[in-house]
């Protein structure tokens, strides 16, 4: 499937904390920042709760896909296609399955997007079929190791274009600009883009830019 969304791509990734345990709670502030990000038409949103069970990432996504329908922003569900549960796709990880596999299996109909590190992994998603790669950390984010920098993000953007590349780890709104004029499609945040204000703010900003 075409990635076919206008630029600059605003790429929404929840946070990764709801477990069985909290998950009403959890699942509560996952659709409330949805529906904001639906208002404010970010264009992608990522399930990414590893945490829950098959059945309760199934729960929340549909739900999810409930609250977007009909909206400009389309859903992926992080690894488990097999749990896409009406989303419009999948985000694949470097410990997925691959692109490749992916698309084979499921065709067209699915967005894949996929994380990568390096321009090898990059290829490679490219080559397998992927529509889209965030690429990262570029800048310093807890618990993600080395940035890769700007520099590094500005080479796989000049070897792949006009292939998306959106730009991922500790992107916010002092510094966003800068992974645009690196020459990436969009940013992918968890932490700037799970607040509800600074969320708002990014989205204003860039409504008044273009």
């Amino acid at each position: 499937m075409s990635l076919d969304l206008a630029t600059p791509i605003i790429y929404l990734i929840t946070k990764g904390e709801a477990t069985p345990a909290n998950f009403d709670d959890a699942s509560r502030q996952i659709l409330e920042i949805v529906s904001v990000a639906v208002e404010e038409k970010i264009h992608l949103v990522q399930i990414r709760e590893k945490h829950l069970t098959a059945k309760l990432l199934f729960e929340l996504t549909t739900k999810v896909v409930k609250i977007t329908k009909g909206s400009a922003t389309r859903v992926l569900v992080n690894d488990r296609a097999d749990i896409a549960a009406g989303a419009d796709g999948v985000h694949l990880t470097s410990r997925s399955l691959s692109a490749q596999i992916i698309r084979n299996t499921f065709g067209g109909k699915l967005i894949i997007g996929a994380s990568t590190h390096n321009i090898d992994e990059a290829r490679s998603a490219v080559a397998g079929g992927a529509d889209f790669i965030v690429f990262g950390p570029v800048f310093e984010t807890p618990g993600k190791g080395a940035a890769t920098g700007l520099s590094a993000l500005s080479d796989v953007c000049d070897k792949l274009k006009p292939f998306p590349v959106i730009a991922l780890g500790g992107v916010d709104k002092g510094n966003y600009r800068s992974v645009i004029y690196a020459g990436a499609k969009g940013f992918a945040a968890i932490r700037s883009l799970n607040d509800i204000d600074r969320l708002r703010a990014i989205a204003t900003e860039l409504r008044n830019e273009n």
